[in-house]
């Protein structure tokens, strides 16, 4: 539940663009690394502290700066003294609990994406991405190290495609589009769990299954909230007026925006799937409860008779015609054997057993 609750008890009677990492610290050590390059040139460095990155700043090469760590707050400070970022964006930075969303400084555009992956348990984990877009670089704030962006460094380093061809906002939108594609992988795991469950339904619905069943309604609610926001933002961005957006991004673009909105169908039609998996696993155990009391109340409805004739030959009265007879006790019998038989072949005929 931790991830659907937001803790914000830190910046309580704080003043707006106060500085205060909200969120759990996943590294001990800030690392930065830093990609410069053009059609013909290219350097990547690791900084070992965040002045190395401030020369890049007027460079006219492309310059991709990624931050891994956000909790040392100083370091995120005088980065943003340096690119005269906003307080109130610095802030938005440091806390990891925001929603996906697109702001336009006039200067710089800064975007909030969620990143997802799977964590050890099998559970999905949000990361939270912040881009700052500018004249001529791309600055990321992740959370901790790894992420989807090795295709794009890679595509960088060997000069593949039109990446080094093109400005800081093509980089900007190969980030996000590595970003969205790996919902789809997402998405897919979760469809391969949903069948398995949907298997174990059919074959031997357990309590166990329930469970999993109510981990994956609270996953798909968990990737919806994750997921929805993110068409707003591609949206604005394509149809914006900022100067840092060149028209040939438009295409891309709306590529990506498509990749959201399959990606919010198939969110749905996954969500519809866990919903009937839920209806399917109730009907399941109501039938199974449904034979047991069949099989039941036909053995009750086979001794109600038996126990009739015993009730009447129990009675402690004196004069009753067969308690004397020699073959009572056998024609006793016989007509109980009888009754019980004829309601079987009564409840076989109406295909009740």
């Amino acid at each position: 539940m931790r991830r659907f609750i937001i803790k914000r008890s830190q910046k309580a009677g704080l003043p707006p663009g106060t500085l205060v990492h909200i969120g759990e610290q996943k590294m001990e050590k800030v690392r930065i690394s830093v990609i410069d390059y053009n059609e013909k040139q290219f350097q990547e460095i690791e900084a070992e502290n965040i002045e190395t990155c401030f020369p890049f700043k007027d460079s006219p090469t492309v310059t991709w700066i990624n931050i891994d760590g956000i909790h040392q707050v100083d370091t995120i400070e005088k980065l943003g003294g340096c690119y005269n970022l906003h307080p109130l964006l610095l802030e938005d930075i440091l806390n990891t609990e925001q929603r996906p969303k697109i702001e336009d400084f006039g200067d710089y555009l800064f975007f909030v994406i969620k990143m997802l992956d799977f964590g050890e348990n099998g559970i999905i984990e949000a990361e939270q991405v912040s881009l700052v877009l500018g004249p001529n670089y791309v600055i990321s704030f992740q959370e901790h190290e790894g992420d989807v962006f090795n295709t794009v460094r890679e595509r960088v380093r060997r000069n593949k495609g039109r990446i080094r061809k093109s400005g800081a906002d093509y980089l900007a939108y190969a980030l996000m589009d590595a970003i969205v594609d790996n919902y789809f992988l997402i998405l897919e795991q979760i469809g391969e769990r949903i069948e398995t469950t949907e298997q174990q339904l059919t074959e031997n619905p357990t309590p166990e299954t329930l469970h999993s069943i109510r981990n994956l309604k609270r996953e798909m609610i968990f990737l919806r909230k994750s997921v929805w926001p993110l068409r707003e933002v591609i949206n604005t961005l394509e149809r914006g007026e900022s100067s840092l957006i060149h028209e040939y991004l438009n295409v891309y673009l709306r590529d990506v925006y498509d990749h959201t909105i399959q990606i919010i169908d198939t969110v749905e039609s996954l969500r519809d799937m866990i919903s009937g998996l839920l209806d399917v696993y109730l009907s399941t155990i109501s039938n199974r409860m449904n034979e047991v009391m069949k099989v039941l109340t036909i053995f009750a409805s086979i001794f109600i008779p038996l126990t009739f004739v015993v009730g009447i030959y129990g009675m402690n009265f004196e004069f009753m015609p067969e308690l004397k007879w020699k073959w009572g006790y056998f024609t006793a019998l016989c007509v109980m054997a009888l009754a019980a038989g004829v309601m079987l072949v009564y409840f076989k005929r109406k295909k009740w057993l």
